[in-house]
């Protein structure tokens, strides 16, 4: 089948339920197996090695605690059920565009208990801890005494009690340290993604059209695991948000073996959750990465703007405009704003 297929051209498998999307549910694997195969067949799809044009589609943090109605962080958008909306349109894109998909990978938001952006890192001179979603902690509370490091958590962090100074001392520098790189505040994020946790998979309806694709073509899914550093936010899978301690010593490291990924393919789609945040710092990480090999290589980059919403808290915090002013300043770089429901032999270049 050629490249450049009408969107039309493949059609959704009957397995397909839309209004399955928002829910949690056991994929029959087995059953899809037998599907898939015969799915190749019937619409003569090639498997992935024999792409002349090879094309990555790159799926941020599509996953339950995002993405699932009452769970932990579901990101609604403006419309109040964004990442559902999103994530079949995301589904019904990967079924249609089996044969022009060579591979897909899945970043995945992975977290445990003690982590600086959790509740139980930070305490007061009451032993009270941050309100999650409600507290961002700024360096004026560190100067103030208003939050410190929690004790407690030395141990866990640092093998024994005698680091707690370590420790004081970097998350002063860490909250220093965003503001000075003109990041987001230090956010008390709820738990979420919690490894082990149900709220850490790839949404059910996804994965199968995973699934299905991975079968169909012959090609594995990558899953890239980000955020596990506890002394690190990571929003963006490329790299976290800081990278040194006080003394200038390395905590964390870039992801160079995963741009490196990226960059050997001839096209990267770009969908997931959230835009404004997980979205956006990785795009914007992977054009800073970019300009600095050959700024040519954004014309490489997709960005699915129908296939992502913003974080948006009614009545406390709508990051819509803001994650549209990123996207804009990633198309003057080069890159390229697309929808799902566009034929994609019109936008892939």
């Amino acid at each position: 089948m050629s490249h450049t297929s009408s969107i039309s051209q493949i059609p959704i498998p009957a397995h397909f339920d839309s209004d399955q999307v928002g829910r949690v549910w056991r994929i029959p694997y087995q059953e899809r197996i037998s599907e898939a195969r015969a799915w190749a067949q019937q619409y003569e799809i090639p498997p992935a090695s024999e792409d002349s044009v090879r094309t990555c589609l790159l799926l941020v943090d599509v996953q339950n605690t995002f993405c699932i109605p009452d769970y932990e962080l579901f990101v609604g958008g403006r419309s109040g059920n964004g990442a559902v909306e999103d994530n079949v349109r995301l589904c019904q894109f990967i079924y249609r565009n089996l044969p022009l998909i060579t591979k897909i990978a899945c970043t995945l938001d992975t977290h445990t208990a003690m982590q600086i952006f959790h509740e139980i890192f930070w305490v007061n001179d009451a032993g009270e801890h941050p309100v999650p979603l409600q507290t961002l902690i700024i360096q004026s509370d560190i100067e103030t005494g208003k939050w410190r490091v929690n004790p407690a958590v030395v141990e866990s962090l640092r093998g024994n009690t005698d680091q707690y100074a370590w420790l004081k001392e970097y998350g002063e520098h860490y909250v220093k340290t965003l503001t000075a790189d003109g990041k987001y505040p230090l956010t008390i994020w709820p738990y979420h993604a919690m490894l082990g946790g149900i709220g850490h998979a790839v949404v059910s309806a996804v994965d199968e059209a995973c699934f299905f694709h991975a079968i169909a073509r012959n090609s594995q899914t990558h899953y890239e695991l980000k955020g596990r550093n506890p002394l690190t936010e990571n929003y963006s899978v490329l790299r976290p948000e800081v990278l040194n301690d006080a003394e200038g010593k390395s905590i964390a490291q870039k992801n160079s073996d995963f741009l490196e990924m990226l960059l050997e393919y001839d096209r990267v789609i770009i969908a997931g959750q959230a835009k404004s945040h997980c979205v956006a710092w990785t795009v914007s990480d992977l054009l800073t990465e970019i300009q600095q090999i050959d700024s040519t290589l954004a014309k490489k980059i997709y960005l699915m703007e129908d296939l992502t919403s913003a974080v948006v808290v009614p009545g406390i915090v709508d990051y819509t405009d803001s994650a549209d002013a990123a996207f804009a300043k990633f198309s003057e770089a080069g890159m390229y704003i697309v929808k799902s429901t566009e034929s994609i032999g019109n936008w892939i270049r």
